[in-house]
């Protein structure tokens, strides 16, 4: 697997392989979780969705093959897919408790919940999956409860601070402390490639104490037409989510991987648009 870093962070181990993966190092080493981020490679979707789409609401998409993708990539990473649970993701802050009869849903069940970004569980080999194509995924994991989260952080979900919502979650659930918590901004869109209106960088600065705003904010920049634009740094933004949440600042991996960047290993909604396919964020606690 061939990437362009953004840094020199060494925070993945990259399984290459017939379903190529990365997963965090620091998640891998904690030794009870199984997580990962695919790319778009090793699966047998076809046309504009090759080859490992793995979202069915896909025009064109066959259920035969996104359940054969799914099927390939349990069995690469180690997880069981009857027991995978799905987002229905609608860029919402939604946070979903799951539970052992949860299993399935999304994938093998039509779920019984809409609007849901983010899933939270205790549940030992119960798989939490969300979707990507240059939105933020955030893995948080604690060791010391056996409790995860899963969530899905576009613009909106990170003005909301999904991150600290999904980690309030996991406290009144499961009695975990933000200092015991691994957390991980996985591959998404870096601020280089992520150009905005200044209607988004305004709920930015309205979101975030100032203290952060140079950090996340970077413009105004005007384009060849003279339009007034901004780069936002989402990856900055989660970060700083989840050390006000409480997390240890030496406990959060941040990418060093994007996704428009990285087009001919990832699907990139800044460049492809709506025809293309979608990456999944996968988490788990081992039975």
């Amino acid at each position: 697997m061939r990437l362009n870093f953004k840094n020199q962070k060494n925070i993945f181990n990259i399984h290459e392989g017939s379903v190529p993966y990365l997963s965090f190092r620091a998640l891998d080493d904690a030794g009870i979780f199984i997580n990962g981020f695919t790319t778009k490679d090793g699966g047998v979707s076809e046309g504009y969705l090759a080859s490992l789409n793995l979202i069915l609401k896909k025009e064109g998409e066959k259920r035969e093959h996104v359940l054969e993708n799914f099927r390939r990539l349990s069995e690469a990473a180690g997880f069981d897919m009857d027991k995978a649970v799905l987002s229905d993701q609608t860029h919402t802050t939604n946070v979903r408790r799951v539970t052992a009869e949860d299993a399935g849903k999304g994938l093998l069940t039509k779920p019984d919940y809409e609007s849901v970004d983010g899933l939270v569980t205790d549940v030992p080999d119960i798989t939490l999956v969300t979707f990507y194509a240059d939105c933020v995924p955030l893995y948080i994991a604690d060791p010391r409860k056996k409790a995860i989260g899963l969530s899905h952080s576009g613009w909106r979900g990170t003005v909301g601070r999904m991150g600290e919502i999904t980690l309030k979650r996991m406290e009144e659930l499961y009695g975990t402390d933000p200092q015991d918590v691994i957390c991980c901004v996985g591959p998404s869109i870096c601020r280089d490639c992520f150009e905005v209106g200044p209607e988004v960088a305004e709920a930015f600065r309205e979101g975030f104490p100032e203290v952060y705003h140079k950090d996340i904010i970077l413009g105004p920049v005007f384009n060849g037409e003279g339009e007034e634009k901004y780069h936002i740094d989402l990856w900055r933004a989660n970060e700083a989510i989840f050390i006000t949440a409480g997390v240890r600042k030496d406990h959060i991996a941040v990418t060093n991987v994007c996704t428009r960047c990285n087009t001919d290993v990832f699907w990139s909604h800044r460049y492809l648009g709506a025809r293309r396919g979608n990456m999944a964020a996968f988490l788990s606690i081992k039975g």
